[in-house]
Parts: C-alpha cells; sequence; structure tokens
C-alpha cells in the first residue's frame, strides 16, 4: 500500500473582503496603496466523512468567514517592515484606517496565513478528522496564489471508526 493519503475532498469559496495594501519594498507602482476585493477558496480533507455524508459541512464555517471578515474587510494591509508604521498607527488611531500589520501582505503569504486559520479551526473543532490541504487567495478575477500543504497531524492522527 502507499503512503499517500486518501480520502474526500470538497471546497468552499469566501468572497466580498474589500481591503487595500502596498508593497512599498516594489520598485514599481505596487509600492503606492491599492486596493482589491480579496477572496479565498479553501479545499478540504477528510480520511472519513462526517455522520451527514460531509468532509465540512459548509454551514459550520461560520468562525473561518468571521475571521476572514474581520482581518480583510474594508482594512488597510502593511508588510511588518514598512518604514512608514508610525503614520499608519497613527492614521489608525485616528480611525482613518484600519490596519492590519502583516508578515507579508502580498497573496503567496496571505494564502498560508488563511491556510494556517482554517487548519487551527478544523483541527480543534474536529480533532484531525479533516485538514485543509490547499487555500487559494485572490486579490482579483486573475491574480491569485495558493499555498498547499497537508498538516502534519492530519497524516499521524487516527480516525475511529
Amino acid at each position: 500500500m502507499s503512503n499517500q493519503i486518501t480520502g474526500f475532498s470538497c471546497s468552499k469559496h469566501f468572497e466580498g473582503y474589500p481591503c487595500c495594501h502596498r508593497q512599498w519594498k516594489h520598485p514599481g507602482h505596487c509600492s503606492f496603496v491599492h486596493g482589491y476585493s480579496r477572496s479565498f477558496t479553501f479545499y478540504f480533507r477528510a480520511k472519513e466523512l462526517d455522520a451527514y455524508g460531509f468532509v465540512v459541512d459548509f454551514s459550520s464555517m461560520e468562525a473561518l468567514e468571521k475571521k476572514l471578515r474581520g482581518y480583510f474587510d474594508h482594512t488597510f494591509l502593511v508588510n511588518m517592515d514598512d518604514p512608514l508604521i508610525p503614520q499608519w498607527k497613527k492614521l489608525h488611531s485616528e480611525k482613518a484606517l484600519d490596519l492590519r500589520i502583516m508578515a507579508n501582505v502580498g497573496m503567496e503569504s496571505t494564502a498560508k496565513l488563511v491556510w494556517e486559520w482554517a487548519n487551527s479551526i478544523l483541527l480543534e473543532r474536529d480533532l484531525g478528522r479533516t485538514c485543509c490541504s490547499r487555500a487559494k487567495a485572490s486579490e482579483n478575477n486573475f491574480n491569485s496564489a495558493y499555498f498547499e500543504s497537508i498538516p502534519d497531524w492530519f497524516t499521524t492522527l487516527e480516525v475511529d471508526s
């Protein structure tokens, strides 16, 4: 038998998170503040279906949607090494923007961040029965990035039959 994980999969898409960011180190126009309506697609896996025949019951994903909305809805995202952080914090304190400081605001790093969020929620809720194997972060219909990995705990936890 192969070491490959077999099982079921499904995906869930979330959209409508208007926010802005800048990549201050970029030599071109990406260094300017600009915005998108971000969207996210999560790809879930399970070794076994739940009692209702689902990998993930989509109606039970409120915690993930709430986290996405709180972090990306009408917010301003900057890298933690942005030299204008003091000014952004001042504007945040004056309620001119809703600041989120990230390791990296790019779609690649955002995909990894939301993948981590999804897996944290799933591990706590489903105790290892499910995982997020891939997260897609999109800034528009043309540009997106993925982070893919099977969490170590998913490959090692046994699921009760």
